[in-house]
């Protein structure tokens, strides 16, 4: 159940796929997110997450899923914020996407994260919550970069950056329980993304936001004016699409 709150312009903002919904959770969508937490979200052997915050008593992670979108919700500001959108399939919560940024006027770069339900991974849903994020980043809001850092032995998340053309772009390394933890970063820039882009999303919502990510809103219409159909990104971009002025007139 998706809502909107007239004071925080970002539960407006939604993405879809032909299979998938991004969105702003609702308390509902919370609760439901906690319990795909707690249900399992990766085999108990391997911790994908720095954090490590699928360790634990259920109820210990369900409150951190809680706590973690809360937090990020109280500590918004636009030169440091994590959006977390919940994936929706076919009206059931199954997982969560994320992007993050420091000072995204200035950089125009985005970290994306996110987690699915382990039952429900391997049909391809991922792939689908990942278009939609990149949407949202390189249309929604404008970005140039987008970047991701995934664990060795990670083989399914490393697929999905290859996959939409995700270049490798260095090594992390990172205490995970207690042991030497390497992983891989990969960077994607707009140019490769647009070349690499094979599945619709469809981005709504996010034109009053725009002032939460660091993003000036696009100038105002005068009154009579028909608005074009045109993505976002051509105001962000500078890019002029053929339907903002060009069209011949009948």
């Amino acid at each position: 159940m998706s809502y909107t709150m007239n004071h925080w312009p970002l539960t407006s903002v939604r993405v879809r796929t032909s299979r998938i919904e991004l969105r702003w959770p609702s308390p509902e969508d919370l609760d439901a997110l906690a319990e795909r937490a707690v249900e399992g979200v990766h085999a108990p052997g391997f911790m994908p997450f720095f954090s490590q915050w699928t360790d634990g008593t259920p109820e210990e992670v369900a409150r951190r899923v809680l706590q973690r979108h809360w937090n990020a919700m109280a500590s918004w500001n636009p030169q440091d914020w994590t959006l977390y959108l919940v994936v929706v399939h076919d009206g059931e919560v199954i997982g969560s996407q994320s992007l993050g940024a420091r000072d995204f006027g200035v950089t125009r770069e985005v970290l994306l994260t996110s987690w699915l339900s382990r039952s429900r991974q391997g049909e391809g849903l991922g792939g689908h919550a990942r278009a939609a994020a990149l949407e949202l980043a390189f249309t929604g809001l404008g970005a140039e970069q987008a970047f991701s850092v995934v664990r060795r032995g990670n083989d399914a998340s490393q697929g999905v950056c290859r996959k939409f053309g995700f270049e490798h772009d260095g090594v992390q390394v990172n205490a995970v329980r207690g042991e030497r933890a390497v992983s891989d970063r990969f960077r994607l820039s707009r140019d490769r993304w647009s070349a690499h882009r094979s599945i619709e999303a469809e981005v709504s919502g996010t034109g009053p936001a725009l002032p939460l990510f660091g993003v000036p809103a696009p100038p105002a219409r005068p009154a009579g004016s028909a608005a074009p159909h045109a993505p976002l990104a051509s105001v962000l971009s500078g890019v002029r699409y053929a339907e903002e002025s060009d069209l011949p007139t009948v």
